[in-house]
């Protein structure tokens, strides 16, 4: 039972993260379209949007977080233990109880996302809604994905991601 909790908490927990994230984030890139938009604008915004699905969403998501969060959240309910359940969605992450590469990884994506954030507050309209647009995007991708590997992981047959713990890898 714990273990379920915990699977259910930690893929929650990731949901409602990137769903609070893309919440406070649409407005600002909505009004990216209040602004009058010249053509070096449309083509940063075509640009940006375009680079942030591929980067963010196909290959950041879907590619490598969004099926490693689902195994580890398999995990949980394979390996009950109450601390990792309490965490999960931390653990989900692979901020604890992965591999060095994993922990690192997060660490650092973390640290850049920070910095991204407080850069981007300094960034006037219309080019913070552009930026913002592109993030809101990717992000919703990532939920899809994070949705279908979750999915995957705990009704399809054969779901082979590993959750790069210690002694799963």
């Amino acid at each position: 039972m714990v273990g379920k909790l915990g699977a259910v908490w930690g893929i929650g927990g990731l949901v409602l993260l990137l769903g609070e994230a893309i919440y406070r984030l649409t407005p600002i890139a909505m009004a990216t379209f209040d602004s009058r938009l010249d053509p070096l604008h449309w083509v940063a915004l075509v640009v940006w949007v375009s680079a942030m699905l591929v980067l963010e969403g196909y290959r950041g998501f879907q590619k490598s977080f969004s099926p490693r969060a689902a195994a580890r959240a398999k995990y949980l309910t394979e390996h009950p233990n109450v601390v990792r359940s309490l965490f999960a969605p931390f653990f989900c992450m692979g901020y604890f109880y992965a591999t060095r590469a994993v922990k690192i990884r997060s660490i650092l994506l973390t640290i850049g996302i920070v910095a991204m954030i407080v850069g981007v507050r300094q960034v006037d309209q219309p080019w913070r809604g552009i930026v913002d647009l592109g993030v809101v995007l990717g992000l919703t991708w990532g939920i899809v994905s994070i949705g279908v590997f979750t999915y995957l992981a705990f009704a399809a047959e054969g779901f082979d991601r590993s959750p790069e713990t210690p002694r799963a890898t």
